[in-house]
């Protein structure tokens, strides 16, 4: 396959039963426009959370989005199929990034981010990816993953200041419940791609219901232009901010491999050798976000979705997907429509959506099979879970590390510590403490 050039598919028009479009294949291009702007819709309610969560432009966002999701293609050879959307675990180091040096540093910490991620996506294509395993096994990673959005249950809840102005689902408790309601009816009530979307359904009902209970201001979408460039911000740096943002280069390694074997495992193909490709793809698009002022990006599940709903794998219907973003960025009005998105509604679905991030890590270790009957793997995601969740934080001089830097650092050295004396000391077997923590085999019998 060329650098830009796809075989067409059959007649073009129909994927026969047990067969699948493959990245270097597409459908007619009406067909492929048409899938192209479903992964548009798949992507849209999570891209969107992450700037009204943090205060950042969605118009931006959307933006680098498009443009991440084109430098992934572009050096990953064509050959891998995903969007780059808004990653999650940004949103606690933005948050608390903004909330003490402003804007900029938060975008100079995802600058960082993608910078530091880059380079260890040019080590795995160099070296190989072993070394990934090594150092992250599968009780790490989980861990790390599930701690990012638990850290983050706070925010779903919410604040209020002197004032009375509430954020999160304490903002409209009633707006709240009629989107996390709505959520987790989708997800049973439609079958395919819609069932899929529960998020943006709920996000679109949640509005709804704001809107007729007056919680939604629409003069800033009326005075808006049509047309236009979105807001940039420039990034600065502030070191000691950078411990917030680095633990997140875990989490987009565990994306970005997840999401290379869960493509090649739905397409037959051997992609283990597009890792690295796929880790430096991915630091470049969160670079390039950190230098305009966009949110950091991620291989996004939610189009891992639709693929697996339609069978096809086609890039060039990313393509299409990166274009209609990027037409949708340069509309200030379109932009200023998504700002109307009142917190209520913000409060419910992210009660859902950190709650997933927790689990997805719960996941990771239930798909691995980690055994937590090895006091390593157990003492491991106690104690980093346990700083994550409760935002544990420690300051050295200008440093401030918190809940997510300190529980990423838990978990690595726990881990390792623990499984290099327990190996000099031949106790690895031994059982779990407390000693009444079932080993699973109970459960056999």
């Amino acid at each position: 396959m060329s650098a830009i050039g796809w075989r067409v598919h059959g007649d073009g028009r129909r994927v026969e039963p047990g067969a699948v479009v493959a990245p270097d294949e597409r459908l007619s291009w009406p067909r492929t426009i048409g899938i192209g702007m479903q992964h548009v819709v798949a992507m849209f309610g999570a891209t969107f959370l992450v700037p009204l969560l943090t205060g950042f432009s969605p118009a931006t966002t959307l933006l680098f989005s498009a443009i991440g999701t084109v430098v992934f293609l572009l050096v990953t050879g064509n050959r891998l199929p995903s969007y780059l959307g808004s990653s999650f675990a940004f949103i606690g180091p933005i948050v608390a990034a903004t909330a003490s040096g402003g804007q900029s540093a938060a975008v100079g910490g995802i600058l960082a981010t993608g910078l530091l991620l880059a380079a260890v996506g040019l080590v795995v294509h160099l070296a190989g990816s072993r070394w990934i395993d090594v150092v992250m096994p599968p009780v790490v990673t989980g861990t790390v993953v599930a701690l990012i959005g638990f850290n983050l249950a706070p925010t779903a809840w919410g604040t209020c200041d002197e004032t009375g102005a509430c954020s999160g689902f304490r903002a409209a408790p009633v707006t709240a419940i009629a989107t996390l309601a709505a959520i987790v009816l989708a997800a049973v009530l439609f079958r395919g791609i819609l069932g899929r979307l529960s998020i943006l359904v709920g996000v679109v009902v949640g509005y709804v219901v704001a809107t007729v209970r007056g919680e939604v201001d629409f003069t800033a979408v009326g005075e808006a232009a049509w047309f236009g460039l979105p807001q940039f911000v420039a990034p600065t740096f502030e070191p000691r901010l950078l411990g917030l943002f680095l633990p997140v280069v875990f989490v987009l390694i565990a994306e970005n491999v997840g999401h290379v074997k869960s493509v090649a495992a739905m397409t037959g193909k051997d992609l283990d050798p597009l890792t690295g490709r796929a880790l430096l793809a991915d630091g470049l698009a969160t670079t390039f976000a950190g230098l305009g002022g966009g949110s950091g990006t991620t291989t996004y599940a939610e189009n891992i979705g639709v693929m697996a709903a339609t069978k096809v794998y086609s890039t060039a219907a990313y393509w299409v997907a990166a274009a209609t973003a990027l037409v949708l960025s340069l509309s200030p009005k379109f932009g200023e429509l998504i700002n109307t998105i009142p917190a209520g509604v913000l409060g419910g679905a992210t009660t859902v959506l950190y709650g997933m991030i927790g689990v997805l890590g719960a996941r990771i270790w239930v798909q691995n099979r980690v055994d937590f009957s090895d006091p390593v793997n157990l003492t491991t995601a106690a104690v980093a879970l346990v700083v994550g969740i409760a935002n544990y934080t420690w300051t050295a001089g200008d440093l401030t590390f918190e809940g997510i830097a300190l529980g990423t650092a838990a978990a690595i050295g726990v881990y390792h510590v623990m499984r290099g004396v327990a190996r000099w000391r031949g106790t690895s077997q031994e059982p779990a403490s407390p000693a009444s923590v079932p080993g699973g085999t109970e459960l056999e019998r």
